[in-house]
């Protein structure tokens, strides 16, 4: 045994480009022997060594620890201080009210987190639950997590690899990695092949097979190089494992909203606290004990009616109810914020098998003696097109109806060609009898079947047209077998070089009839059939969703392990890209710099033969260009990116386990066109939380400046803690919800995508916010002088009608934030049906509270007489007379 340990992320024994080298070479350097494999005692020592061939699971955060983590904001420091403030002085209620606000935002938050925890569960459940190995000459069934590196693994059709290998035996073997590399075809492999260079992507390491691929088609033997953590699947756990979440835009603007709220609310706080303690220091030279407490809830007042308490369970609400309405659109949301983000995405990066194509092999196009069609216009009628389509049909191994398939993809797709031409196989099958065959062999990239035929023995011969070509002697025309002459054979090569641009792989046949069945030289003196071009083609839908994002300002940018030019002409059918410059190879990516990456990302359109790590570099270099970046995807190899993106999208049928659990978002339809749905209402969603904080900011604005301009006039203070609770979380919350469920409006999309920069104040947010705050500030203050002097000397009389009348401005102020130019009483005034319930039922339990005397007393209010009632109404109804005003002048400035 060599020298030196192979840790988490290592391949074994220090080794990481096993492609680059011989079977032979591979097989000495691990110390190993093809014929009897290890012992046991080696297999010991290696797994000491190595440790056991499975994933790391990720250290999962204890609930104690969420919950303190939701508790880590500014507001909440300043609502726990408050509280505790409250139940030193003995006010109960106001303790009460604050610490269920607190544990209420907590417990929601707990919950959407914890969900985040299952991000590599998935990976674990991937792993091959057992192997076939050699040891000590004897094969054996063992669990995945006993390989070792230097194991022989013994691979045939349906394996699942349980670890990254080194083939040292192939015989047409091939293996699915659509998952891992995106690739939708299986990957021929050949033990002999050596790879020249150690950043060969992964998709052309002929000579590996990878943990979690499957075999397809085929044998081999291959020798373990790498397990658990060491191999690719497990480099992209690491990358799962170490990629932060970052926060949304949403989530940097409530947060930035936050601390800077938090700040004004502290400064606020001291300059009353030392000018109300200063004042009768100097004009009295001492402050008693009640003057204190009255201090002290005076600055409780003042930070409860700064906080807007019930705006982050109004942003989840409001979110949540978004979700809802995306789940009946096909899209499952997994991380709230997510659907905000959406509406601010600049770039879709998409994977391009399985999302922006069917993932599913295709015959699209064939050529014969009478030239290239559509394989939709074979007709059986005629001799070429009828040999041709029964060449696909008998020269298959797979199966086919249109409720299930088994096989290799490629035969898969020609059988469904012959199906759709009423040629079953199964009838084919019985009608001819295979008596004879030569499997698939990739040298000869031929495969050979001999059939009874009426009477006779037919050899159908199907392959690579340039090895199948110099067979043949005679073409298939509609008067018979003719000879194959240089016209006629660069016809053929003309046709399938036509294909060939437009991204089909090629596949041509041929066969011969004989009296006698043939033992030997079956594939010589063959008659050409002709030729079909197969792609995985593209989603019909696709098209114009992709033309809709880029009328929005959103740019799609495809990544794929597919080669270069296919991806390209699939890109340039679906209008993502116009012109070859912008597609670029995994190859031509790692020569470039983070910079030059950087400076071409705003060009590139097509990213192919990419590995997962490009993926993330890609992705990073697109947000670093202040970019919004949605990543689509459905395999493996998409699992970092999709949670390095701003919004990852994962697909709900074909995507994998690791690819949903990385995501934020899950297609259960795997529509392209579900994606621009959900841009949509992205943007509605986040136009409606926009309504809602302006909403509760100018209300809480008007009630800062209540409170603020009492103290300085030296008033006592028009609203207790329990009052501004109320207010802020029952008649300014239920407006609030409502306004978040304001109906989308159908236009959204014609707009640009916001800037991630851009403040919830744009747009003369600012200017809302304090402009009606002033107001109710000033109407509440009226309101309170206006009660003092109807009852002299009772103050609980003018804070209940400063209460009331605080109350029924900002409810009324709700209507006003509908739309920043309408009017409230032209058309679309009643359809949200929630504001309007919201509205009255506001104004029943602050009627409720005032004039119910039991509630009364908790509320510290007394009942308001007739006359009351209608000062309140009057000076309630206010903001909305003063909002047309503006709107109306809005209106004229516009020309509208």
């Amino acid at each position: 045994m060599k020298n030196g340990t192979a840790g988490v992320g290592t391949a074994a024994f220090g080794h990481t480009a096993w492609h680059t080298e011989s079977a032979e070479a591979v097989v000495r350097e691990l110390e190993t022997d093809v014929s009897s494999g290890l012992t046991e005692s080696e297999a010991g020592e290696r797994m000491a060594r190595y440790g056991p061939n499975r994933l790391e699971e990720k250290r999962k955060k204890p609930l104690l620890f969420l919950f303190f983590e939701q508790l880590n904001s500014m507001l909440i420091f300043i609502l726990v201080a408050a509280a505790a403030v409250s139940a030193v002085l003995g006010e109960t209620t106001d303790t009460a009210v604050i610490v269920c606000v607190i544990l209420l935002n907590a417990f929601i938050g707990v919950i959407q987190e914890a969900k985040a925890q299952k991000e590599l569960e998935a990976l674990e459940k991937l792993s091959a639950p057992n192997a076939l190995v050699l040891r000590e000459g004897i094969k054996r069934e063992i669990p995945s997590e006993a390989v070792v590196p230097g194991d022989v693994i013994l691979i045939d059709a349906g394996r699942i690899m349980p670890c990254d290998l080194r083939l040292v035996e192939s015989v047409n073997l091939k293996i699915g990695e659509s998952a891992l590399t995106g690739e939708s075809v299986p990957s021929e492999k050949d033990a002999g092949a050596t790879a020249e260079m150690a950043d060969t992507p992964l998709g052309d390491q002929k000579n590996m097979a990878f943990m979690t691929t499957v075999a397809t088609f085929g044998r081999g033997v291959g020798v373990a190089v790498a397990t658990g953590m060491s191999t690719e699947i497990g480099r992209i756990a690491t990358m799962l494992g170490t990629t932060k979440r970052e926060l949304t835009p949403l989530q940097k603007k409530l947060d930035l909203l936050g601390r800077r709220l938090g700040g004004i609310i502290l400064a606020i706080c001291a300059f009353i606290f030392l000018f109300s303690l200063l004042r009768p220091l100097l004009a009295e030279g001492g402050i008693g004990k009640s003057h204190l407490i009255e201090l002290l809830l005076t600055s409780i007042s003042l930070a409860v009616a700064a906080i807007p308490e019930g705006l982050p369970a109004i942003v989840t609400i409001v979110l949540a109810v978004g979700v809802r309405r995306m789940v009946k659109k096909n899209a499952i949301i997994r991380s709230l914020p997510a659907v905000e983000t959406l509406g601010s995405v600049t770039v879709i990066c998409t994977d391009k098998t399985g999302t922006l194509t069917l993932n599913r092999m295709t015959v699209h196009k064939a050529f014969t003696d009478g030239g290239l069609c559509d394989v939709s216009k074979l007709d059986p009628a005629n001799k070429p097109h009828r040999m041709l389509l029964s060449a696909l049909v008998l020269c298959n191994d797979a199966a086919y109806t249109p409720d299930s398939r088994a096989g290799d993809p490629t035969e898969i797709a020609l059988l469904e060609a012959g199906y759709r031409h009423g040629m079953q196989k199964e009838t084919l099958d019985r009608a001819h009898p295979r008596v004879s065959e030569i499997p698939f062999d990739s040298d000869r990239k031929l495969m050979s079947t001999v059939h009874e035929y009426d009477g006779r023995y037919a050899v159908m011969t199907k392959g690579a047209l340039d090895r199948l070509l110099p067979l043949c002697g005679t073409v298939l025309s509609g008067e018979g077998e003719v000879f194959l002459d240089d016209e006629t054979r660069s016809r053929y090569l003309a046709g399938a070089e036509k294909m060939a641009d437009g991204a089909l792989r090629v596949l041509a046949c041929a066969f011969k009839l004989t009296d006698r069945k043939p033992e030997e030289r079956l594939e010589e003196g063959l008659c050409l059939a002709g030729i079909v071009g197969m792609i995985d083609p593209p989603r019909l839908e696709v098209k114009d969703s992709i033309a809709r994002c880029e009328k929005s300002g959103i740019r799609t940018v495809m990544i794929t392990g597919d080669h270069k030019h296919t991806a390209y002409v699939i890109a340039r059918e679906l209008g993502i890209a116009s012109d070859p410059s912008q597609a670029i190879s995994g190859s031509e990516l790692d020569a470039l710099s983070e910079e030059g990456l950087r400076r071409l990302s705003g060009s590139i359109r097509v990213y192919a033969r990419v590995s997962p790590a490009h993926k993330m570099r890609i992705v990073r270099a697109l947000k670093s260009e202040g970019n919004v970046v949605s990543m689509t995807g459905d395999g493996v190899n998409d699992a970092p990116s999709l949670k390095e993106a701003d919004i990852g999208v994962a697909m709900g049928i074909t995507g994998t386990d690791v690819a949903k659990d990385a995501s934020d978002m899950v297609l259960t339809d795997d529509n392209y066109q579900t994606i621009v749905s959900a841009i949509e209402e992205g943007r509605n969603i986040y136009n409606n939380i926009k309504r809602s904080v302006l909403f509760l900011l100018s209300c809480n604005a008007g009630e800062i400046i209540a409170i603020f301009f009492c103290i300085l006039l030296g008033w006592p203070v028009p609203l207790l803690p329990v009052h501004i609770l109320w207010v802020n979380l029952i008649t300014d919350t239920l407006p609030a919800l409502s306004l978040g469920m304001e109906p989308g409006d159908p236009d959204v999309l014609d707009e640009k995508p916001r800037s991630p920069t851009e403040s919830l104040f744009a747009g003369g947010g600012t200017a809302e916010v304090v402009g009606n705050g002033i107001l109710i500030g000033i109407l509440a203050l009226v309101a309170y002088r206006v009660g003092a002097a109807l009852h002299p000397g009772s103050l609980v009389h003018a804070r209940t009608l400063a209460f009331a009348v605080l109350s029924l401005t900002q409810l009324f102020h709700a209507f006003n934030l509908k739309h920043a130019t309408r009017s409230v009483f032209g058309s679309g005034a009643f359809r949200n049906t929630l504001l309007l319930f919201a509205v009255g039922f506001g104004i029943a339990l602050q009627v409720s509270v005032i004039s119910i005397t039991p509630l009364a007393r908790i509320f510290r209010v007394v009942p308001l007489d007739a006359n009351g009632w209608l000062i309140a109404a009057g000076i309630g109804f206010t903001p909305i007379l003063f909002n047309e005003v503006v709107k109306l002048v809005r209106r004229w400035k516009s020309g509208k």
